[in-house]
């Protein structure tokens, strides 16, 4: 690829884009990690990720992936052959199913379409079911990052309470935090895994755990062996701002920055626009003729949408034709969606214009590559934001003259 002018359009759905005022953070010199320079830094990152993640607990960051993660969430609190009940939304609860089969635990999975979310009714009525409580933790993906279909982790949680059912509540937040709404406290949930690339708009390098005192305790007793991974060994030295081993030093000043742009504008606007900006995609993508993945409306994903691809065109060829033309990448269909589906992603540092020239490049793709399609997505999505921009300035109008 050579001859483009202008920032390339990355809309996959995670890493997400780096705005310049985390890169600006990022470039800072190496300061000494066991400095009281740095301890300042630990702190601010420590407590305003409670904020994101909406708790008053501990929240671990790792240097490390969200499989990394992952992991963490796994050895800490589980031992091998204990029972947990997963649910396949996708390619990314299927690999944390095998991650957990390779732990030596038995997963019990409960199948899945990929178009639907995880089953609140289907997961209560599972653990109705288990009166010895031999099924210790439940495992589910808040945002399916393959599929764009989002679970319903707070009836989830009603559901576990609803069976009186002690199992651990796990979950994945690892393309929607910071994006979607997600409350760890209020949910009622006992680990929440995440990662830096997605929603808090940084580049891949950081795991986050945010931990119960019901998780930290099973902790304390129980789990595998670990050393890298240990809750405790990471939360003696975070409570004056310092790791137990060298931090991502570097990724932590962009952290800080990441965490105040989201709280600068408000965490209900954040989520807001994001919802905001899913509508108008499958707007665009309804109009064209096309289809959305996500079956349900009430699990749309915020993050991003995965689009089929009419029968006969392959979702590859068309990303090809998208990326060498127009100089934007749209995330693949993964495993068995490989080659039958795109994604869009709408995430972290977007907003209505970079949607709208990302909606063009479909639209031109489209075009380019011969799939059939009705012309005039992109106005469809424009409609949406011209009909919400009213609404918000009828709205604002009418307080100002009362």
């Amino acid at each position: 690829m050579t001859g483009f002018q202008g920032r390339h359009f990355l809309q996959i759905p995670g890493p997400s884009p780096v705005p310049d005022r985390v890169l600006r953070a990022i470039d800072m010199p190496v300061i000494d990690h066991r400095s009281a320079q740095f301890s300042e830094l630990g702190k601010a990152v420590l407590t305003g990720s409670q904020k994101i993640f909406q708790t008053s607990g501990p929240v671990m960051i790792f240097p490390s992936s969200g499989t990394g993660a992952w992991e963490a969430a796994i050895v800490n609190t589980l031992s091998p052959g204990d029972k947990v009940l997963m649910v396949e939304t996708g390619h990314f609860a299927t690999l944390w199913q095998k991650m957990a089969m390779r732990f030596g635990l038995d997963v019990e999975f409960m199948p899945g379409d990929w178009r639907h979310g995880a089953d609140p009714v289907a997961i209560g009525e599972r653990l109705a079911q288990d009166k010895s409580h031999a099924i210790k933790a439940v495992m589910v993906v808040h945002n399916e990052t393959s599929t764009g279909v989002t679970s319903r982790i707070a009836e989830i949680r009603k559901a576990i309470d609803a069976a009186k059912h002690p199992a651990l509540f796990l979950v994945d937040t690892i393309s929607s935090l910071g994006s979607a709404e997600y409350k760890h406290e209020e949910w009622g949930v006992d680990v929440t895994v995440s990662c830096s690339q997605k929603g808090f708009m940084l580049p891949p390098g950081l795991g986050f755990n945010a931990i119960s005192d019901k998780a930290r305790a099973k902790a304390k007793t129980g789990g595998m062996p670990r050393s890298y991974w240990d809750w405790e060994e990471m939360l003696k030295p975070n409570a004056d701002g310092f790791f137990p081993y060298t931090p991502a030093t570097n990724l932590l000043y962009g952290l800080r920055e990441s965490i105040a742009m989201m709280l600068e504008e408000g965490l209900d606007r954040v989520f807001a626009r994001h919802k905001r900006l899913a509508a108008a995609t499958r707007a665009a993508v309804e109009h064209w003729g096309l289809e959305v993945l996500c079956r349900n409306p009430e699990e749309y994903s915020p993050v991003l949408t995965a689009v089929v691809m009419p029968p006969g065109y392959n979702a590859d060829e068309f990303r090809k034709v998208v990326l060498e033309n127009f100089n934007m990448s749209l995330g693949a269909g993964l495993s068995k969606l490989a080659g039958k589906v795109f994604r869009i992603g709408h995430l972290g540092e977007c907003n209505e214009l970079t949607l709208l020239g990302a909606l063009s490049g479909v639209e031109l793709g489209l075009s380019v590559a011969g799939v059939p399609y009705r012309a005039g997505g992109v106005d469809a999505a424009m409609k949406i934001f011209e009909d919400r921009t009213k609404a918000n300035l009828a709205a604002h109008l009418k307080v100002i003259k009362s």
